[in-house]
């Protein structure tokens, strides 16, 4: 009921005996609706502009007014604050680089629950702690509002073609409410349980893909040391048993793929800062709950170097240069 109940605010109509026909006409009104966008970065960018494109009047905000100018001329409302934001949309989604921005743009001064209508969904696609993600859900319910967490895969390309995948924590009936704005941004929409459990499913397959994309660079490394035409080896291995996301869509060898940040001097993408994080995170966690994550830990130190060595604005498959470069010390 609560995601009923939800249909009904966001368009401005109360319930009556004619419930039913409200409740059917609610997705083709939704588009008349307001949806704010907080962050508008690398991903958050192609995001809010596939709201747009499926009717959606956007009300954004980025802490670098710069980032607005594109999505101002495609017809966004652009605010000052994320205060501001929420005074003016009851559905907003984040999507932050870390734990500590989105605690600022949650609970600053001029943060969303500043301002927070009660009803108003709040939905955070950033990648955070999961314990943040709770305490945000607790801070957002004081104030009335219902919060998820709904981290994405599948990287800037993906996000441009509205073919993410969503990884979903909260109450299962909000969940419903949310599936029609994630079904404009992704492919693939998972519900993962109670808040935070998003996050969680994040950290663990970030760390897969880390480690993965280390893997891969290896040995297109070591191939191309043995005299193999890197294209070649890239051919073989996808249609072997070494197959993986790292090799057959998002190849760190310059040369070997079109239209992923090895083509382009690595840039764009999945920053290596930003992986760097995602695996501190993984670590946290791992020690928290006493795993034992031997590879993820390894792949964290790589990243953290990677950093230090000029690599943090590059993406993160710039894993293969760096290698290269060790190689010649």
């Amino acid at each position: 009921m609560a995601a009923l109940f939800r249909g009904f605010r966001s368009t401005g109509l109360r319930w009556n005996k004619h419930a039913y026909f409200v409740f059917v006409s609610r997705r083709s009104m939704a588009s008349k609706t307001p949806v704010g966008f907080i962050g508008l970065g690398n991903m958050g960018s192609p995001m809010a502009k596939n709201l747009i494109k499926n009717g959606y009047p956007v009300i954004a905000t980025d802490v670098f007014p710069e980032s607005c100018k594109e999505l101002q001329e495609l017809g966004a409302q652009v605010m000052d604050s994320p205060a501001e934001v929420a005074e003016k949309a009851d559905r907003i989604i984040t999507m932050l680089p870390s734990s500590p921005n989105v605690i600022e743009v949650y609970t600053g001064p001029n943060g969303i629950l500043k301002k927070v209508k009660k009803g108003t969904l709040l939905v955070d696609s950033s990648t955070i702690d999961p314990s943040v993600a709770k305490e945000m859900a607790v801070a957002s319910e004081k104030m009335g509002a219902v919060f998820m967490d709904a981290p994405v895969s599948g990287g800037v390309g993906a996000a441009s073609m509205a073919k993410l995948t969503f990884m979903v924590g909260g109450l299962e009936e909000e969940f419903q409410a949310a599936e029609e704005l994630f079904a404009c941004m992704g492919a693939n929409v998972v519900y993962c349980g109670q808040v935070g459990s998003g996050q969680a499913v994040k950290l663990c397959n970030n760390m897969l893909l880390a480690i993965g994309m280390i893997g891969t660079a290896e040995t297109m490394n070591l191939g191309i040391r043995l005299g193999l035409d890197p294209k070649l080896l890239a051919k073989i291995l996808n249609m072997s048993s070494g197959r993986c996301w790292s090799s057959d869509s998002y190849n760190p060898i310059p040369g070997v793929m079109e239209g992923v940040p090895s083509a382009n001097n690595y840039q764009g993408g999945y920053g290596t800062t930003l992986m760097a994080k995602d695996l501190g995170l993984a670590q946290n966690t791992a020690t928290n709950t006493k795993s034992s994550i031997p590879l993820g830990s390894l792949a964290h130190q790589i990243y953290r170097v990677m950093c230090s060595r000029g690599y943090a604005n590059k993406d993160f498959s710039s894993v293969f240069q760096f290698l290269r470069e060790e190689e010649a010390q």
